[in-house]
């Protein structure tokens, strides 16, 4: 019995989805790798045609669907083998937070132009000193009138460059408790004091646009807050099970878009006069990895199965993260092997995978980090 139960109505989204990235992404993903960006118009394009931000009310434009919408966007850009065009991050990790705690006026300013795609957001929370700790941020946000002033840098933040919107996580200085001190920002583009920094050159993720953020005496009006202030932490720790989740989607699937490359490979590739796949050597391996992709499908489709019951799952979605991140890098590196001399060559799409399955284990959170959080509420 499947765990997920996709409707009809799920089917026709992924089959128009599957042609939307046939006609509009996969074309020109080589282009979009060398440019190491993809263009504004492509989000445009994606939101008019309905594929970003499905969850999002109808009242503000979006499809009103549930969570399985944001698994087959994420298993069907998977499937293509792109990353560039973030709406995964886009739709179910920074417009959430929007969705949860705006007010219904920055509902109304923000959430139909994240649906259509005229707003691209970013998140940002790493600093340069702080990394993974949230409590260690600097970056500051000081009241001012009607006004805030923010002032501090974040950095290796996803669509940094293509970005309309930020939803900056910045502290008051005045607030001894760390935690207490966290509040949520929307910034806009464009905003003075507001400047990108260098478009940082990854291994990996090529076309996906990764930058560093700088506010320097930045005024927004404090209306721009995202709820109550302090209540920053809250709202992040609220929204990380999805983030995660949302993670360990994306490895169970590029683990599995990668056994079949490995599997089509071994079939056609002939040595001593046989199959690769006709050796007992790779048989072993393709069974072992094969049956640890069909674990991790089988552990995030129940927790995808629990997410959307509204179920608490911190626990569950850390080890998810950190073990499927593990496993598709494991994946990876040994269907490089089995692939050969040839894998290493920028023609072959193994090489693209497996820079882009490093980084799995790094974002939304170390995997050593995933592994403390599930200690600490393990009792441990």
């Amino acid at each position: 019995m499947d765990i997920l139960k996709f409707s009809k109505e799920h089917e026709k989204f992924r089959e128009r989805l599957a042609g939307f990235l046939a006609k509009e992404v996969t074309p020109f993903m080589d282009q979009w790798e060398k440019d190491r960006i993809v263009p504004k118009s492509i989000w445009k394009k994606a939101g008019r045609a309905g594929f970003l931000c499905p969850s999002v009310s109808k009242e503000y434009g979006g499809l009103g669907g549930d969570f399985l919408y944001s698994v087959i966007v994420s298993e069907e850009f998977s499937r293509i083998v792109h990353s560039g065009l973030a709406a995964s991050l886009h739709s179910d990790v920074v417009v959430p937070y929007i969705e949860s705690f705006g007010s219904e006026e920055q509902k109304k300013k923000y959430l139909p132009g994240c649906v259509s795609g005229d707003i691209i957001t970013a998140i940002a929370m790493t600093e340069p000193d702080a990394g993974s700790d949230l409590a260690g941020m600097k970056t500051t946000a000081v009241g001012q009138g009607d006004q805030v002033v923010i002032n501090g840098s974040k950095t290796f933040i996803s669509n940094g460059i293509n970005c309309d919107l930020v939803v900056l996580a910045a502290i008051d200085p005045a607030i001894t408790d760390k935690h207490q001190a966290v509040s949520l920002y929307l910034v806009e583009d464009k905003t003075p004091g507001f400047k990108r920094g260098r478009h940082l050159d990854k291994m990996g993720w090529n076309s996906q646009d990764t930058a560093e953020l700088f506010f320097s005496d930045c005024h927004i009006p404090k209306a721009n807050r995202l709820g109550e202030a302090g209540s920053g932490f809250i709202q992040l720790v609220m929204k990380l099970q999805q983030e995660r989740l949302v993670c360990a989607m994306g490895a169970v699937f590029a683990a599995e878009r990668i056994m079949e490359f490995a599997n089509e490979y071994c079939k056609k590739t002939m040595v001593k006069e046989k199959p690769l796949n006709r050796f007992q050597a790779v048989q072993f391996a393709i069974v072992e990895m094969t049956t640890d992709v069909k674990l991790g499908r089988t552990f995030v489709e129940k927790l995808c199965a629990d997410h959307m019951e509204g179920e608490n799952i911190v626990i569950e979605t850390s080890m998810a993260k950190y073990w499927t991140t593990d496993m598709v890098n494991r994946v990876a590196e040994r269907c490089m092997d089995l692939f050969g001399e040839s894998a290493v060559l920028e023609s072959n799409i193994m090489a693209r995978i497996k820079r882009d399955a490093r980084v799995m284990s790094i974002f939304a959170g170390t995997n050593e980090i995933m592994k403390g959080i599930a200690a600490k509420f393990m009792g441990m």
